[in-house]
This record gives C-alpha cells, sequence and structure tokens, in this order.
C-alpha cells in the first residue's frame, strides 16, 4: 500500500499535474455549467461544390449588432416627441375625463377665474354674487341632490317666471339641508335664484356667514325681505326656524308654528304672491333622537342633536342618510287683491299665515301616502 500511486479525482493522469492536455475534463466542464463538448466559433464552412457555405454553425455564437451610445437627450422625457403630438394626447385624455365640450368648458372656467382677478364681477347690496352661488354652491350640490337624495320634483309652473315671489316651506332635517336642496332644485328647474332668509346664528358663523351672503342669503328681517320682494327677486323664507329642524323624530311632519306672521305681512305690503312648498325626505337624513341642552346653551346653539349614528361614529355620524325626496310647490296664494293697509291688520295675518301653514301640512300628509319607501 506504501507503494500505491494518488490520482486525484476528475484528472486521469498524474498526481498534480492533471492530464497533460489542453482540453479541460469532463468534470470541470460540468462544474462550470458548459455543454460536455466546447463550441467553436467558425465563420464559414467549404462546400462540396468548393464554394463557401453560408450555413454558420450549430455552434457558432452570433455577433450582435453595434448601435452608437445613448445621448442624454435621447432618454429625456420628451425625446422623440413632436408638440403636435403632444397636444393630440392631452385633447385625447381631455375629451375621455371632461367629454367632448371640455374645450368651451375650459374657455368659461379660464374667464370666470380672470373676472374674479381682475375684479369685474357685481355683487348687489346685499352680498349677492351670482357667479359663486352658481359656480360653486349650486354646481356642488349637483351630486348630493341627483344621486344620493334623488330629488323627484313637481309643481314647478307654479314658480312665477319673473317678478318678486315668496316661497314658504316647511323645515326638518337637524342640519338645514332643506333649505340647499330648495335652492340648488328651484335654479335648476326655472333658472331663477332663491333668495333665502336666514337666522341670525347663520351670519355670526366666520366661514358659514361669507358663503351665505355670496349665495343669496340675508337676514331674515321684515325691511330686507319687502326690499327683495320689490326689486323683483325669488325670495324663501322657513318659518318654523329652529323648532322645525330640531324637533325629535317621533313628530316628523308635524308643522311647528309659524311664528307672528311677518312673512305674510311682507308679501301684503309688496302684493306678491306666496308659493307653498311642502319637502318629503328631509325628516329621515338625521333621524333625532336627544339634544343635550346644557351644552347647547354653553357653545350658544339652539340644540346639540344626537342621532342613531352621532356622535357615536363621529364625524361619519355627520353623513346624512340616502332618503327619497319629493318637494311639491303649490298653488300661488295672491296677495294683491287685498285692500291698502291689510299688512296691519294682526287677523287678517293670521288667518292668511294659518291658510299657508293648512296648505303645507295636508300637502306632506299627501305626498308621505304616495311615497312608497323612505329609500326609494
Amino acid at each position: 500500500m506504501a507503494d500505491a500511486e494518488v490520482i486525484p479525482i476528475g484528472t486521469g493522469g498524474r498526481p498534480g499535474r492533471g492530464t497533460g492536455n489542453a482540453r479541460p475534463s469532463k468534470a470541470s466542464r460540468t462544474l462550470a455549467g458548459g455543454s460536455s463538448r466546447p463550441k467553436s466559433r467558425r465563420t464559414s464552412k467549404p462546400s462540396d461544390a468548393g464554394g463557401a457555405d453560408e450555413t454558420p454553425d450549430p455552434g457558432e455564437i452570433p455577433v450582435r449588432e453595434t448601435r452608437p451610445p445613448t445621448t442624454t437627450e435621447d432618454r429625456g422625457p420628451t425625446s422623440g416627441i413632436t408638440p403636435s403630438e403632444w397636444l393630440a394626447a392631452f385633447q385625447a385624455g381631455a375629451g375621455q375625463v371632461f367629454g367632448n365640450d371640455w374645450e368651451p368648458r375650459l374657455a368659461e372656467f379660464l374667464a370666470f377665474l380672470r373676472r374674479r382677478l381682475t375684479g369685474e364681477y357685481e355683487v348687489d347690496q346685499f352680498g349677492f354674487d351670482p357667479e359663486v352661488a352658481e359656480r360653486l354652491l349650486l354646481a356642488s350640490l349637483r351630486p348630493l341632490a341627483e344621486k344620493w337624495f334623488r330629488i323627484e320634483v313637481r309643481g314647478t309652473e307654479n314658480i312665477p317666471g319673473e317678478g318678486g315671489a315668496l316661497v314658504v316651506s316647511n323645515h326638518s332635517g337637524t342640519l338645514p339641508v332643506d333649505t340647499l336642496m330648495t335652492l340648488f332644485t328651484i335654479h335648476e328647474q326655472t333658472g331663477r335664484f332663491l333668495r333665502p332668509l336666514g337666522a341670525d346664528l347663520v351670519f355670526r358663523m366666520p366661514f358659514v356667514s361669507s358663503l351665505a351672503r355670496k349665495g343669496g342669503s340675508t337676514l331674515a328681517c321684515n325691511e330686507d325681505a319687502e326690499r327683495m320682494l320689490t326689486g323683483g327677486e325669488l325670495v324663501g323664507v322657513w318659518p318654523e326656524g329652529f323648532k322645525g329642524i330640531g324637533k325629535p323624530f317621533t313628530e316628523r311632519y308635524k308643522l311647528q308654528r309659524f311664528g307672528r306672521g311677518g312673512f305674510v305681512a311682507a308679501a301684503l305690503r309688496t302684493g306678491v304672491p306666496i308659493v307653498p312648498l311642502s319637502v318629503v325626505g328631509a325628516e329621515e337624513i338625521y333621524p333625532l333622537i336627544g339634544n343635550v341642552p346644557a351644552l347647547a346653551r354653553l357653545l350658544g346653539i339652539p340644540y346639540v342633536p344626537i342621532t342613531p349614528f352621532f356622535p357615536w361614529l363621529g364625524p361619519l355620524g355627520m353623513v346624512p342618510l340616502p332618503s327619497k325626496w319629493l318637494m311639491e310647490f303649490g298653488e300661488p296664494i295672491r296677495t294683491d287683491e287685498y285692500d291698502e293697509g291689510a299688512a296691519d291688520d294682526p287677523m287678517l295675518v293670521f288667518n292668511v299665515t294659518d291658510q299657508v301653514r293648512e296648505t303645507i301640512q295636508q300637502s306632506l300628509y299627501a305626498l308621505l301616502v304616495q311615497r312608497s319607501s323612505v329609500w326609494r
């Protein structure tokens, strides 16, 4: 055993020197990941006819074509794209997102911005800004009115096409969402702007006050109401006030007291018609099941509402429920047939006020019977 020759595995030859061949062993080629036979590079192969055979050998490594080096301009985001191609791509994308009429809409928007920046717009003596009301306030209410509440409107022919008129409506919903929906509906159906008479609390709130003024609201007082009615405006009033929107859910669609009839006196003095409006659906958007009077007095607000979802779900509880809304404008009640000075007769004012209230109440009952479900 001492004279035995030790040959390393895979060499097949003398120890430490391999086989002595230039070609690597089969084991070495296997470990290197190559094939068992090396690939030779040949450019041509003589044919039997004595010419060059252009068919490459299967083991031949193809030669790649060389390309010029890539420059910084070739790697830029606008490389190879002309301005006309960018314009065509922008037009196609805008058409897909905004519709085929996107160009005139864009032109109108740019003109609107120019007027706002240069101050070339009009605001009346009450702070009403028609452009802000139409393009900002009413436009933002469209999805809520059409998709969420799915408002069905009746009797819009009873709204005068021009001249002063007083729209009197029931009030409900914990928050005055019905006021906003009435603004949108009247403008959508008739093209006229409704000028709401708001409580003084609205005009004490920093941001809300400015937006309410620009949207057409003014303080609920007889002087302002008579000036707008005399000027041919369409004025809206909700005589129930906070008692209407803040009543418990168990008293839904039961009208509260209509105040002292100040709106009727304003209509009698100006001789404009009174259009009763009945709204069904607003009572269910925030079902009021409780109140916190102590906290309300501390905050200086009429009530702190408690609903099935607020304040338990936080801000999410302020999302209104998607109830089905019905709006019906009743036949106008004329006031121009009364004698001059009728507004100073308390009994006459009370009778007309009661007539308007009863008309709205009976219309509410009829609409509730016609509505098949709260949600559709």
